[in-house]
């Protein structure tokens, strides 16, 4: 039989008395290579491949819609100093393209790292 509560004054009980120590819980995850570590580092390496994926895929439909635009009668004969608008685009417009798609990669790729350095540094 369990009698009645103690009639002392009420004692909140914390997770963790110290702050940042799940920080450091989770450097010793991963460091250590635990199942919680593995998940971290999986949800780390799933984030940068559906990065990848989905930059691959924006460039990809857009190289892809070039023919359909050059098919256009309208842009397959327009002469812009003295050269024909696709080689324009081609030459112009899809390096560029590619270029600032990079930039883009890189920084959302360099800005998932530092979300997963900040979930484990001190």
């Amino acid at each position: 039989m369990i009698g009645p509560p103690p009639k002392g004054p009420r004692e909140r009980v914390v997770l963790a008395e110290r702050r940042g120590a799940r920080r450091v819980r989770t450097r010793v995850e991963v460091a250590e290579q635990t199942e919680i570590g593995a998940a971290l580092i999986g949800g780390l390496i799933r984030a940068q491949l559906g990065l990848a994926l989905s930059c691959a895929l924006v460039m990809a439909l857009l190289l892809a819609a070039l023919p359909l635009l050059f098919r256009v009668t309208a842009v397959a004969e327009t002469v812009v100093l003295g050269i024909r608008l696709p080689w324009l685009i081609l030459g112009g417009a899809a390096y560029p393209l590619l270029w600032l798609t990079g930039r883009i990669y890189v920084r959302l790729a360099e800005r998932n790292e530092h979300d997963f350095l900040e979930l484990t540094r001190d």
